[in-house]
């Protein structure tokens, strides 16, 4: 039997500062889509026929290459929308490890703004497990340029269905509104389950 996944709650209830509620909703719909993919991809690679697998083509490697790209839509969606919502004030231990790292907030501000006008999918402040330290990744899509071994902290959507329904082409506009409302909170707590 296949583990299923349930979509979390959209837990914004109002615009934020810079970003509507209703881009919010029809954002979050993408994920609750990414979700509903994921669980029917794995069960299709359940039943798929694996002696048939080549890497030309066959089911079994067509499941798999977008079983990736869904899970990672599901679950760095499911990570951005659990930290927006804040007063957008950096404080505690990933303040801190960004200060450390990148130097000061305004530095890592200026680095993640620059791959978020850059990159085509994502932008991700993950933590590498092995170096102990936070880097800035960009992800041309969901399932590319992830980066083995480190865990996403802070993942900034730069698809245009993130911004384009307030921001038009004005990538930047919505990158500075995603820095004023990230939770610290819960930047921190998502932090604490990785980081010693």
């Amino acid at each position: 039997m296949t583990n299923l996944f349930v979509p979390n709650e959209l837990a914004i209830t109002r615009d934020l500062d810079g970003i509507s509620l209703k881009a919010i909703e029809e954002h979050f719909k993408l994920y609750e889509g990414y979700v509903k993919k994921t669980n029917e991809i794995r069960e299709k690679i359940a039943s798929a026929d694996k002696e048939s697998a080549n890497t030309t083509y066959s089911e079994i490697g067509e499941l798999k290459r977008q079983e990736s790209f869904a899970i990672d839509g599901m679950k760095l969606h499911a990570i951005y929308f659990g930290i927006l919502g804040g007063n957008g004030e950096p404080v505690g231990k990933v303040a801190d490890m960004i200060i450390r790292d990148f130097g000061s907030i305004e530095s890592w501000k200026e680095d993640m703004t620059a791959a978020g006008l850059s990159a085509r999918g994502w932008v991700i402040t993950s933590y590498d497990l092995d170096e102990k330290v936070l880097k800035n990744y960009s992800a041309d899509a969901h399932n590319v340029g992830i980066i083995a071994g480190t865990v996403p902290i802070i993942p900034l959507d730069v698809y245009e269905h993130a911004y384009y329904m307030d921001y038009g082409t004005n990538r930047k506009g919505y990158i500075e509104a995603f820095f004023r409302n990230l939770d610290w909170e819960k930047i921190n707590e998502l932090a604490e389950k990785y980081i010693d």
